[in-house]
């Protein structure tokens, strides 16, 4: 035993002149791997002292002082405990040196080291116990420091190796539950406001996970115990280096900071390690929120390789069948393969071709599968070259589609920014790269908060509350489900950016991909609108929503059906990205209410809201802008830009038009007005991506929108969504978007000349529509549900219009037969919004009869009417 005062005196006063100038190495260079090597040093030599003391003249040949855990692989932070290892030959030695050990324990206490000793028997280590497996992991990182050198040999080169092969599997599956566990309880996450440095997803716990499954790895294939597995860990990246020296250095500073095993980064921990450049090379006062960027950069490195280690550890039990079935699959067109729902590179292949890498990215949004460790590796190495050759134009757009369309789409875009390819695809993205928005609101960085969102649109797939179900039910309304992905992903780049507004901001940065991606003008003006009112919708629930000048607010500033869908869905995921517990049920439940008001005052308001120049001269002059100064028969040097003809074009066109087009389509439309002089019928046709798209600008007539539907039911075109509108001239633009069942314009690109001429033809009554009709009527198919006929009248919603919401079964012809009972009726369409789910037509029509609203008998006749003719279509 220890009685000497002077002993423990003399080795208290040392240890703690050793660990002053420890410290104060630290506080000049920062070094904190430095820090716990000497630490580990100075214990070591300390305890070889005190076991002298305790036991000078006792047999050193069964028993030895073994360092594990942090101690055994010298990383001994200065407030970490110092786990020991009292190892025994036998059952008989521990009653010999117990006292000796209960001493040596209480002097290390005495002189100031937070002692964790066990004692075992060389049999005991041989067992493996699942429930205190974290002894058998501390054994993995072991090292000799006093006592029989025989006994310890044995341990380490018999004993040791035989118990990890023998349990690799209970070992290895236990890790990995055990990091899974801890992971979850973390939220799977690295990006916290206030991390935890070693238990944190991307901590120092999750650095050596990776050494320790590495290490595992090479004894189960080499049957020996390597003579270093860091050489593996690291391969020829010294990325998890950099990560380690810089969370160790962190870790060193909280340390010495509190005084004890504090891990935890707090808001006031990071000022100061910001303000003291903990863990960079660079010495100086830093930006607290840049230098957590430098935090999460690192940790998502050591997270990244501990994640594919984790996930490449086996199953529990692997049957025969599953082994017989095991093969590889070539990823046609590359030279990647799968196999157990993970992508890695043929052997000797090299990756050269950015073209099959944005490929394998678009498989792992569709699938969910994973990349392997070379594999990353390999693609990391090779961003030199596919920076060079990452394409541009409709290819690169149709690759980032399939990424953002995929249900796993998060996921593959994490991996994509982690490699450094999301950065070639979308430079504008590198600027929220690990950005911490520092209040204590937003939980996770803005690129990570930016995967949440987009992740959470897609969980909508597979609801699990009600008011989930309930939002679940508006993405198959949306058309282009791959512009609004779009406009998730881009919808806070423009925080990068310290001042302004960030949504502007945004929209600006996005400009440049709309250049590279090759959007067409309306395809660009739905994302920018998107991103641009990205707020609005919660600065409107910040309101009373139930007040009637909220919602007319809030719906005036949307504008349009789609608009509101995309961002009722945008703000849902968008709050619960924030966090966790960001999204309350009541929240919830604003937001739907919400929702629901601005649909129905969008629908019954359409006709209400009437351009007139006067009101609005900025978008006037917009407008004028993009009209060349040309009048029919005059060149452009000779003629001003038409004013006058332009105010009267738009006068009186509901507000809805105006919303619904972009400044360049309502410029097209009013050139084809100036030019129904020449032909009264102006048409315009374009191929869209998914639909075929033609806008009609003529003088109203009765019939006119039954001929047009007539002749797109003749050609076999299915009218997907319509809408028309007229001014205050009697000047109509009705829009039709339909797909060409039979692909007659596709494959044959000379029809579209003979369709439009048809349709000039037929509206000029040169050709019959019934003849039209007559010639090419087809038998419709047999439909997959039936949908009762439901019919809504409404003299309430607009002033001067009476609604009607017909709801019916979608069928060739439809739009025809129900403009013929409008025509037959004598009520005349002020507007239509056509809209098919489905085999589900709605469609909302305003209307009036000579000028006036409907009756009640001239409701009763037009329902009647629409009764019959709808019934006769489904026979």
């Amino acid at each position: 035993m220890i009685t000497e005062p002077l002993t423990l005196t003399r080795l208290r006063s040392r240890y703690q002149d050793d660990s002053t100038q420890l410290r104060q190495s630290f506080e000049r260079n920062g070094d904190g791997s430095a820090v716990i090597r000497r630490r580990s040093q100075i214990v070591g030599t300390l305890l070889r002292q005190l076991w002298e003391y305790a036991a000078p003249t006792a047999p050193q040949n069964d028993i030895a002082l073994v360092a594990t855990g942090g101690f055994g692989r010298r990383e001994l932070f200065p407030c970490s405990d110092v786990d020991v290892l009292f190892l025994c030959a036998n059952e008989k030695v521990e009653p010999v040196y117990r006292d000796r050990i209960r001493a040596c324990t209480q002097a290390m206490w005495d002189i100031g080291l937070r002692a964790s000793p066990v004692t075992r028997t060389l049999k005991e280590t041989e067992r493996v116990h699942p429930d205190n497996l974290e002894f058998t992991v501390s054994l993995l990182d072991r090292r000799y420091l006093t006592g029989s050198r025989e006994l310890y040999a044995k341990f380490e080169t018999e004993l040791l190796p035989s118990v990890v092969l023998r349990e690799w599997d209970t070992i290895v599956q236990n890790l990995a539950e055990m990091a899974r566990a801890r992971h979850a309880k973390y939220g799977d996450t690295i990006f916290h406001v206030e991390p935890n440095v070693k238990e944190t997803p991307g901590g120092l716990r999750d650095y050596h996970l990776a050494q320790w499954l590495t290490l595992l790895n090479s004894i189960q294939e080499q049957k020996v115990w390597p003579r270093s597995a860091a050489d593996d860990f690291y391969g020829t990246h010294d990325e998890p280096e950099s990560a380690y020296d810089f969370l160790s250095a962190v870790r060193c500073f909280l340390h010495y900071r509190s005084g004890r095993d504090d891990n935890t980064l707090d808001w006031h921990a990071q000022d100061e390690a910001a303000q003291r450049s903990i863990g960079l090379e660079t010495r100086g006062t830093l930006d607290p929120a840049y230098w957590m960027r430098t935090w999460y950069r690192q940790a998502r490195t050591v997270y990244r390789r501990a994640s594919l280690l984790i996930d490449a550890v086996p199953p529990p039990r692997r049957s025969f069948y599953r082994q017989f079935r095991r093969k590889r699959t070539p990823v046609a067109g590359t030279d990647f393969f799968l196999e157990d729902g993970r992508l890695d590179l043929a052997e000797g292949a090299t990756v050269n071709d950015a073209d099959s890498v944005l490929q394998v990215f678009g498989l792992m949004a569709k699938h969910g599968y994973r990349l392997s460790f070379a594999a990353e590796d390999r693609i990391s190495d090779a961003l030199p070259i596919l920076a060079v050759q990452m394409p541009e134009g409709p290819f690169l757009w149709n690759c980032l589609r399939e990424v953002l369309l995929g249900p796993w789409a998060a996921h593959a875009l994490r991996t994509m920014h982690a490699l450094g390819i999301l950065e070639l695809v979308i430079p504008e993205f590198h600027g929220i790269e690990s950005l911490v928005i520092r209040d204590t609101w937003h939980r996770y960085t803005v690129d990570e908060h930016t995967f949440h969102v987009i992740d959470n649109v897609h969980r909508l797939r597979q609801p699990q509350h009600e008011w989930e179900k309930r939002l679940a039910g508006l993405l198959p309304e949306i058309d282009r489900l791959d512009l609004f992905f779009l406009a998730l992903l881009m919808h806070d780049t423009g925080k990068a950016r310290r001042t302004g507004n960030h949504a502007s901001n945004s929209v600006e940065l996005s400009e440049s991909l709309f250049s590279r991606l090759e959007l067409d003008a309306e395809e660009r003006e739905t994302v920018r609108r998107v991103i641009h009112n990205h707020l609005e919708m919660s600065a409107a629930m910040r309101r009373d929503i139930f007040d009637t000048e909220t919602i007319r607010a809030f719906a005036e500033k949307v504008a349009t059906q789609p608009q509101l869908k995309m961002l009722t869905l945008m703000t849902y995921a968008d709050i619960r990205a924030v966090s966790p517990e960001a999204l309350t049920p009541w929240k919830a439940e604003s937001l739907w209410q919400l929702y629901m008001s601005a649909s129905n005052f969008l629908d019954r308001s359409v006709d209400e809201i009437r351009y007139h120049a006067s009101a609005d001269p900025a978008f006037f002059s917009r407008i004028v802008a993009l009209i060349p100064a040309v009048t029919p028969g005059r060149a452009s040097s000779q003629a001003p830009v038409p004013t006058e003809e332009l105010r009267s074009f738009l006068e009186g066109l509901p507000q809805r038009y105006l919303s619904m087009r972009t400044p360049e389509q309502i410029a097209a439309h009013f050139r084809m007005a100036m030019d129904i002089g020449k032909d009264p019928v102006q048409l315009s046709f374009r191929a869209l991506r998914q639909v075929n798209e033609i806008t009609l600008v003529t003088p109203d007539r009765p019939g006119l929108f039954a001929d047009m539907a007539g002749i797109l039911s003749a050609w076999g075109m299915n009218i997907v969504k319509a809408d028309a509108f007229s001014n205050a001239a009697g000047i109509i633009v009705d829009t039709f978007q339909f797909t060409d069942t039979y692909r007659t314009l596709e494959l044959n690109t000379s029809e579209v000349d003979r369709f439009l001429l048809s349709i000039r033809d037929a509206l000029k009554h040169t050709i019959s529509v019934e003849e039209l009709l007559r010639s090419r009527k087809m038998k419709p198919a047999r439909p997959k549900v039936t949908v009762e006929t439901r019919l809504e009248f409404d003299n309430e919603a607009s002033s001067h219009s009476t609604l009607l919401q017909i709801v019916t079964q979608d069928a060739p012809g439809l739009l025809r037969e129900i403009a013929h009972s409008f025509a037959s009726c004598r009520c005349n369409i002020e507007v239509a919004l056509i809209d098919t789910e489905g085999e589900t037509a709605i469609d909302v029509f305003y209307l009036t009869s000579a000028g006036q609203k409907l009756d009640e008998s001239a409701q009763a006749s037009l329902s009647a009417s629409l009764v019959h003719r709808l019934a006769q279509l489904r026979q």
